[in-house]
């Protein structure tokens, strides 16, 4: 640092460097956490629309888009997910399988009944990036049915969702 005074009779104070650094997360500098959320009783896209942030990382303070900077995520009780209004028959999920003619549509009911836990995946997986990070940030994400999980010995930290919403 020096000080200059020019022939207008200013005095103007120069740094020699910005003392700024903008700090890139990478693999080896993220602290990744597990997580746990129950889903009961609380609707769909607002329980996802938490553990989509949560997946990405946007809660902390070395966000950085390019990097898998986010948390594991545990979701419980899937199956007492709740959806407003009448989206249980209105609400559509379409597959296809490549032939002709191969188009598949199940209702939201139907869907749940069938497999529970894919309300949730197919939801977060949508709020995700579409794109190899996106793959590997939801590899991150593990939902179960009802409240007892393989994930115990993580000790992951419970989130109350009323919370946060």
């Amino acid at each position: 640092m020096y000080i200059c005074t020019p022939r207008f009779g200013k005095t103007l104070i120069y740094m020699g460097k910005l003392s700024y650094k903008t700090i890139s997360a990478n693999r080896k500098t993220v602290t990744k956490e597990w997580v746990l959320i129950d889903a009961s009783d609380i609707s769909l896209g607002r329980t996802t629309s938490v553990v989509a942030g949560l997946l990405r990382g946007k809660h902390k303070s070395n966000f950085t888009p390019h990097v898998d900077c986010g948390d594991n995520v545990v979701v419980i009780n899937a199956d007492k997910i709740k959806l407003t209004g009448d989206k249980w028959s209105q609400k559509e999920y379409i597959s296809h399988s490549g032939y002709p003619g191969g188009q598949k549509i199940i209702t939201a009911d139907k869907l749940h009944k069938k497999n529970n836990i894919k309300l949730v995946e197919n939801a977060v997986k949508g709020m995700l990036p579409k794109n190899k990070l996106g793959a590997e940030l939801f590899r991150n994400l593990k939902v179960f049915p009802q409240t007892d999980h393989n994930y115990k010995a993580q000790k992951p930290k419970l989130i109350d969702l009323n919370a946060k919403i």
